[in-house]
C-alpha cells in the first residue's frame, strides 16, 4: 500500500465520487445485526434479482436510531431519499415492491425524511 500524502487527500476532496442516483443502504452495525438486518439484507438482494431490478444495494454503519433497527435508507430518482425503520422481512419485500418498483413511499415504515442540502 503506498503512502498517503497531502497530494492523494488533495485529490479525493477535489475529485468525490458520485453516488449511484438509486440506492439501498442497510445498517449493518451491531444493533442493526442484532435486530436482523442480515435477513432484511439477503431479502433485499433477492426480491430486487427476482424482479429484475437494477439497484445498489449496500450496507452500511450505525445511522444512530438503534431504537428502530434494522434501519433501511433508499433513494429512487423522482421521491425523496428515506430511511425506513423497524424493517423486517415483510417491510423489506414492500420496499421493492412499493418504493422501488412502484415509485410510492411505504408511509407506515418511515422513520426518517432525509433532505438535501
Amino acid at each position: 500500500m503506498s503512502k498517503i500524502t497531502r497530494e492523494y487527500l488533495d485529490n479525493i476532496s477535489a475529485n468525490p465520487k458520485k453516488e449511484a442516483a438509486n440506492y439501498i443502504r442497510v445498517g449493518m452495525s451491531t444493533c442493526g445485526i442484532a435486530a436482523g438486518a442480515d435477513e432484511v439484507f439477503a431479502t433485499l438482494v433477492e426480491e430486487a434479482k427476482k424482479r429484475n431490478i437494477q439497484i445498489e444495494i449496500k450496507k452500511c454503519g450505525c445511522v444512530g436510531m438503534c431504537f428502530a433497527e434494522p434501519l433501511v435508507e433508499v433513494a429512487v430518482e423522482g421521491l425523496p431519499p428515506v430511511i425506513y425503520g423497524k424493517v423486517d422481512k415483510e417491510v423489506a419485500v414492500k420496499i421493492i415492491e412499493k418504493h422501488v418498483a412502484a415509485k410510492i413511499l411505504a408511509n407506515d415504515y418511515i422513520f426518517d425524511l432525509k433532505v438535501k442540502e
